[in-house]
């Protein structure tokens, strides 16, 4: 197949049943009858369609199953977001798919049933149109692939859809859907949400269900949430999931429809663990953010980092057992076609790292697991903390391209992912906001964090920037 050359601003925003809304706006036109869900979900298809051979963000399509649904939702209603397309990343189970987890080492076979995540998703209204492309196993910041195409950037393809949440972002913003499943163990949420310039936030620990897998982890470090185009889609499904799962170990986050009215104290830090120094168009990005932040009457404090140097050490051990741990039991995990010879470099090198290292594995999630407690001290003193999402600009494709030596991914990945890992650690919640564009007319993501189970306070500090500087849209010119 030719490939169409690289090109910036490839979206679907047209004139259909989805039009330029957001979920909790198509939401709305459905229930008044403006709208009706076999409309949206025939818009929806159609979009896609009209996207994949350019982003390649399609891991699979049930779009028969998802015309069938939108009839019958048209009949008995739902949820709140009952008739809205979306998709789900296919590293979580969808009954009657695949969960091949972006790794072409084995083939998967369909999922019996809904995982928990699923479950409570489609509980919700929203109709799945099929899954997601992520890296594989989501290791990578970027979903490439040594034989197969990638995800590209809809902002520009020439760029990287980040990961490994990267087909979701894609078609979020391209138009495709209004919002899609993403999860986020490393910043896989929040990195999409960056380079695409969307919302993506990163819920507390516990917070939201999840499938049995992440839940099994020796340290939780996943999250389950979505990307966005709007803040309010963000806190609606939020708002919706609490109604189907309620941890009462956390404050509830309740309907935030809004911008807060208490002032806060915000720490800015700008280079990262491990004195890693960040790019000075992301470092711009943050601090015209912060002086957002000041013109709107909260308390700016720019601060070294508040973490260890050895936090990347050990982050980077406990991601590379799991490598060692998927790549080990794959037979068992994944079933009996699995074949490890076949997974990229990126994961055969990471799961080597996690064998050598297998010996410090009782003090890495010591630590890891204590970073809870220091982030609690720290958030004594401020609210919340403001950093770049990536230290460095989106970067092209092929930068970080799997089918290259293991230790050249590496050493990038490093340099570019070291401000969002620390909350997959603490189990924080953080927010990604598209508040910047880069002079290459690329999205530049700030990321927001606070203690643990006050999502609500993100949102509300989100919907004030939202409504003071706004989101660039990929179908402005």
């Amino acid at each position: 197949m030719t490939l169409p050359p690289p090109r910036p601003r490839v979206h679907a925003f047209t004139d259909d049943a989805l039009g330029e809304f957001d979920a909790v706006g198509l939401a709305e036109e459905i229930k008044a009858g403006r709208v009706s869900a076999t409309e949206a979900v025939g818009a929806a298809i159609a979009r896609v369609e009209k996207l994949q051979p350019e982003l390649n963000g399609l891991a699979c399509a049930d779009f028969d199953r998802a015309r069938a649904r939108a009839a019958r939702a048209e009949e008995v209603g739902g949820g709140f977001f009952t008739g809205v397309p979306t998709f789900v990343k296919d590293n979580s189970d969808v009954q009657g798919l695949p969960t091949q987890q972006g790794c072409s080492a084995f083939r998967a076979e369909p999922a019996k049933t809904d995982g928990d995540f699923a479950s409570m998703f489609f509980g919700q209204g929203l109709i799945g149109l099929g899954k997601t492309q992520l890296s594989e196993f989501g290791f990578s910041a970027s979903a490439e692939f040594p034989h197969a195409d990638p995800v590209r950037n809809p902002w520009n393809t020439r760029y990287s859809s980040g990961a490994s949440s990267a087909g979701s972002a894609a078609f979020v913003a391209g138009g495709a859907v209004p919002v899609a499943h993403a999860n986020d163990g490393g910043g896989s949420i929040r990195i999409p949400a960056g380079c695409n310039g969307l919302v993506g936030l990163k819920p507390t620990r516990g917070r939201v269900p999840q499938d049995k897998m992440l839940r099994e982890m020796p340290l939780r470090i996943v999250a389950d949430g979505v990307v966005s185009r709007s803040v309010r889609d963000t806190a609606a499904f939020l708002r919706e999931s609490e109604k189907h799962y309620r941890n009462l170990k956390l404050p509830p986050i309740g309907d935030v429809r809004g911008p807060g009215h208490k002032r806060l104290r915000i720490a800015v830090v700008i280079d990262s663990i491990g004195d890693l120094t960040t790019d000075p168009e992301v470092v711009e990005a943050v601090r015209a953010a912060a002086k957002q932040l000041e013109a709107l009457g909260h308390h700016i404090e720019e601060i070294p980092v508040p973490a260890p140097d050895f936090f990347l050490d050990d982050f980077l051990a406990y991601w590379s057992f799991l490598a060692t741990f998927m790549l080990g039991t794959g037979k068992r995990t994944f079933g009996p076609t699995f074949d490890r010879s076949l997974t990229d470099n990126l994961s055969k090198g990471l799961a080597r790292h996690g064998l050598r290292n297998s010996w410090r594995l009782p003090l890495t999630l010591s630590r890891l697991a204590a970073s809870k407690r220091v982030s609690a001290r720290f958030f004594e003193s401020y609210d919340a903390v403001l950093t770049p999402v990536l230290a460095l600009p989106t970067p092209e494709l092929g930068w970080l391209n799997p089918a290259q030596p293991y230790e050249v991914v590496i050493e990038r990945l490093i340099q570019l992912v070291s401000f969002t890992p620390l909350q997959n650690a603490t189990g924080d919640p953080a927010v990604s906001l598209p508040l910047a564009t880069g002079r290459n007319g690329m999205p530049i993501g700030v990321q927001l964090a606070t203690v643990q189970g006050h999502e609500a306070r993100l949102l509300e500090v989100a919907y004030e920037l939202e409504e003071a500087v706004g989101f660039a849209r990929i179908q402005d010119s």
